[in-house]
């Protein structure tokens, strides 16, 4: 037996765990100073009414023998890939059922995903990002090339930023900066990766976020995206599902490398190594498209909105320079001072009492700056920012 090599080139993950034990070795320090944590990526508001409703009624249906389900479809039952067809039809996007696949998350299908693709080709990723695209890509052995985001180009690394690769992996609204792709920016990945036969595996699980209308929330609003993209998107950060753990990837059938169809290797994949997602969440899933579930999810992401709004703020108040927050639960900040990323979290934490997430944690491309969470209760939001403008006025 031989083990995966390839996991031992993995840099230990202390982003998080060093936040933890710093926060508690301040909390053990000073008992009773109240800490805010503005670092977190986690939702704070609850399930929504029909969510809830729906998973309440699917629990009764278990109960008895004649609405009792068993084994699911892999891919999702049609109830639930419908609703998410219809979804997206009021993109002007058409996409056919199968072309559908419902999971329990879209951070599962993003490492996943790599069971379809060799393993000798080049990732094209973004430096700052989520670490779990470095990570699997990593675990799987495939060489990587980076992605720049700076100031320069605000975060939104185009690609001409880069070396290069087979497999381009964009965020948008991104985690962590914030910042969105407009159309014209995407058209241009869209015609890169077709021109060069590259696949560009397209995050959108903060799509519920963007606002502006002239943003898209989705890559297969540019044409030309279904011979190039898929499509990972989330219940997680649009309706609270957390911690229920619900999302679904969208392959299209015109999506072909090597005369294969892309779409069937990933049904292959997904009916071997996956029982699929419990009929009681993809129940409440299908909640959300509702008339009153859009209402209700709408309510909620407007909460978030607004404390980003009161962070954006403060910040432009102080004087900082910041991305993202307007079409994006993350403001991504500047350190004042020229300070690293670290140092400023210790004053933040030290002087003003606020934990945020340091930037050089999502890649080198991070240090020197700092990623502010609007998950969380509007009155902490507003003392914690009351804190940080008293700390710097």
């Amino acid at each position: 037996m031989q083990v995966n090599q390839n996991f031992l080139n993995l840099e230990d993950s202390y982003l998080f765990s060093t936040i933890a034990r710093k926060v508690n070795e301040f909390q053990d320090a000073h008992q009773g100073e109240k800490v805010i944590r503005l670092g977190i990526g986690d939702v704070t508001l609850p399930l929504t009414k029909s969510v809830v409703s729906a998973m309440q009624e699917a629990v009764s249906e278990m109960s008895k023998s004649e609405t009792f389900k068993g084994y699911g479809p892999e891919q999702g039952y049609d109830f639930l890939r419908n609703a998410i067809k219809d979804y997206y039809a009021t993109k002007k996007v058409e996409l056919a059922a199968d072309e559908i696949f419902v999971s329990d998350g879209a951070k599962s299908d993003l490492g996943n995903i790599l069971d379809i693709f060799g393993t000798t080709g080049t990732s094209l990723i973004p430096n700052p990002v989520y670490p779990t695209y470095l990570d699997t890509n990593t675990m799987a052995g495939r060489k990587i090339n980076f992605l720049n985001g700076n100031e320069k180009n605000n975060f939104l690394p185009m690609p001409e930023d880069g070396d290069g690769g087979d497999l381009i992996y964009l965020c948008s609204p991104n985690n962590p900066t914030g910042a969105t792709y407009t159309k014209e920016q995407l058209k241009i990945w869209v015609d890169y990766a077709n021109n060069n036969g590259a696949v560009i595996l397209f995050d959108s699980a903060y799509e519920f976020f963007v606002k502006d209308a002239e943003l898209p929330t989705s890559i297969f609003e540019i044409d030309g995206a279904k011979t190039c993209a898929i499509e990972f998107c989330s219940f997680s950060k649009t309706a609270g599902f957390t911690g229920t753990r619900c999302g679904y990837t969208v392959v299209p059938q015109d999506l072909v490398r090597e005369n294969i169809k892309l779409n069937k290797l990933w049904l292959r994949r997904q009916t071997t190594k996956f029982n699929g997602v419990p009929y009681i969440i993809q129940k409440g899933a299908a909640a959300v498209f509702t008339p009153e579930g859009q209402k209700e999810v709408e309510t909620n992401i407007r909460y978030y909105l607004e404390n980003a709004k009161i962070i954006r703020d403060a910040f432009k108040e102080l004087g900082f320079w910041f991305v993202g927050g307007d079409n994006s639960p993350y403001i991504w900040i500047k350190c004042p001072d020229n300070l690293d990323s670290w140092t400023f979290f210790d004053k933040l934490l030290n002087e003003a009492h606020v934990v945020g997430t340091p930037g050089v944690g999502f890649g080198s491309g991070g240090e020197g700056y700092f990623r502010i969470s609007a998950f969380g209760a509007r009155e902490n939001v507003i003392e914690a920012m009351d804190r940080i403008k008293k700390l710097y006025k």
